[in-house]
């Protein structure tokens, strides 16, 4: 392979982290790197993420780029892969992941505590509208699409109060001391499982050495766990973008911690599960296998405490 291929959405914060993606790569095997920009569904229609189906909308497109050999690799946000195997691809690396909270953008400096009577807030998911309620019963969740910059300018033209983004991507564009206002601390405002995280997916099969190479660079083996934690929850609820669940793993002295909350849409009710598991070293394998060992027990708590009953989970027990 004389150029490894990089697959990846067109909008502006693809391009960004890919590029952030293609640097490392190049420094890791010293070879040449071309970044493939892909058009998916999700960037051209403007419907609601929920009813577009969700996660899965921004990465079909780019599968099946990766499977028609038209890249080597393509990088996603974690956040909008699907949990489930696509068949002929796996993830080749998780790089170290970014700020996973989220943030208020707002005119006038208004935090979330601020944020006048009747304020307009605009976001497409589900989670944060359900948080939004749950929070600030008395503002307006107004649902919105379109990229970074398109929702920013909803704040600045006076047409929203505010947005809420994810830290990791105004971080990733250069905008994020600009602009957020309030950071939404993860105990308190747990996000999307995966978010602030990349996923660096690739062919099945052994990879040639330069790919190879670059991949085990890439991989950070802390935040694959992390991620591995909190999507596994959501693959064992069935869930998916159209789901408002939170979740929140990870690793201090030597534990590995998962906090998972399901509310329901309207923000009025919600169930909390936190595990802990100690994982036997911190090899791959062996965190791996505590990330799936807390994500199990904490969906079975879910479940258990009635999360299908007011969530629009797939699981019936």
């Amino acid at each position: 392979m004389s150029v490894i291929r990089v697959g990846t959405r067109g909008s502006a914060l693809a391009m960004a982290q890919t590029t952030a993606v293609a640097n490392r790569i190049q420094a890791a095997t010293g070879g040449e790197v071309e970044i493939i920009p892909i058009t998916t569904h999700g960037d051209v229609s403007r419907e609601s993420l929920s009813s577009l189906g969700g996660t899965g909308v921004f990465a079909s497109a780019l599968r099946e780029a990766l499977l028609n050999d038209e890249c080597d690799v393509v990088v996603h946000s974690f956040k909008d892969l699907p949990t489930e195997p696509y068949a002929g691809l796996v993830i080749g690396a998780t790089p170290k992941r970014a700020d996973a909270r989220d943030v208020l953008c707002a005119r006038d400096g208004f935090t979330l505590a601020t944020l006048p009577e009747g304020a307009k807030v605009g976001t497409g998911s589900p989670r944060r509208a359900a948080q939004l309620r749950e929070k600030r019963p008395d503002v307006e969740v107004v649902d919105i699409r379109g990229n970074v910059g398109t929702r920013l300018a909803l704040v600045s033209d006076e047409k929203l109060h505010a947005v809420v983004l994810a830290a990791a991507g105004l971080g990733r564009l250069g905008l994020l001391e600009n602009m957020a206002t309030d950071y939404l601390e993860l105990s308190d405002w747990p996000t999307a499982p995966g978010q602030g995280a990349l996923a660096i997916e690739v062919r099945e099969g052994k990879p040639d050495r330069l790919l190879s190479k670059a991949l085990a660079v890439l991989n950070h083996a802390t935040t694959q766990a992390t991620v591995t934690a909190e999507r596994h929850v959501l693959a064992r609820l069935e869930a998916g973008c159209a789901a408002p669940i939170g979740a929140t793993a990870v690793i201090d002295d030597g534990l590995l911690f998962l906090t998972a909350t399901v509310y329901s849409p309207d923000g009025t009710r919600r169930i909390t599960a936190s595990h802990a598991a100690t994982p036997e070293s911190h090899s791959v394998a062996d965190l791996q296998d505590a990330a799936v060992d807390i994500a199990e027990r904490a969906a079975r708590e879910l479940l258990a405490g009635g999360a299908a009953e007011f969530a629009p989970l797939s699981v019936t027990s």
